[in-house]
């Protein structure tokens, strides 16, 4: 049973795991390995060196130390090819265990998108927008309708205008009043009805100096006659 639960309960756990226990068992055989070679190489080294020493006084010495050492460099050469497959073995794994990970981080980046995304779609956000465009609208046509309405008093233009013309009359009156004449400027300034009125009264001061100008030359011609 304990077996049976394992598989159903630490099963996902163990497989997630694997790849890492074999690195690990591959690191720690690879450790043993290069230990392996290094004593190898201390070997070779002892018997290179004693079969120099005997080469001279003991032959048999030396071919026994010579035999040795091709021993120790043949296991050398096993040793150091298999490390070499550890050492492949090892990259390989790590290089799988990496693209398995960076895999898994992708499929929940794309499982998180999903669901910020949601129900989202381009159709909803044309809709969204759409909506949001009209209620701006909406916004833009209160707002010019509470702008055009006038609170207090409606003032009517053509009372305005009524009531400047005529304190432009009374100002041309006061100043006919103090100086006898009327000022060009002012001329200018008055209603039409008041300039036709000043005109016809200049012109009626003509005619009554032109009568002056008459008798007057009439009186001189009498004694002639």
């Amino acid at each position: 049973m304990s077996g049976v639960w394992g598989w159903f309960g630490g099963g996902a756990s163990r497989r997630e795991n694997n790849p890492k226990n074999a690195i690990l068992a591959l690191r720690s055989q690879l450790e043993m390995l290069q230990k392996r070679e290094r004593h190898l190489q201390n070997q070779i080294d002892e018997q290179d060196a004693l079969a120099r020493k005997n080469v001279n006084t003991n032959k048999n010495a030396a071919k026994a130390a010579l035999k040795r050492k091709k021993g120790h460099e043949h296991s050398l050469e096993q040793t150091m090819g298999q490390i070499g497959t550890l050492e492949q073995q090892i990259n390989a794994i790590e290089s799988a265990n990496i693209n398995r990970e960076t895999l898994a981080a992708m499929e929940k980046a794309g499982e998180a998108m999903k669901q910020i995304h949601g129900k989202l779609t381009p159709e909803k956000v044309d809709e969204t927008m759409a909506k949001l465009q009209e209620q701006n609208a909406l916004s833009e046509e209160i707002v010019d309708a509470m702008n055009s309405i006038n609170i207090g008093n409606q003032v009517d233009e053509q009372d305005l205008e009524d009531e400047l013309e005529a304190l432009q009359q009374e100002e041309l009156d006061q100043k006919m009043l103090e100086t006898g004449t009327v000022p060009a400027d002012a001329i200018q300034r008055m209603p039409a009805a008041a300039n036709g009125e000043l005109n016809k009264g200049k012109q009626v001061a003509v005619e009554d100096d032109e009568e002056e100008e008459l008798r007057k030359l009439q009186a001189e011609m009498m004694p002639n006659m």
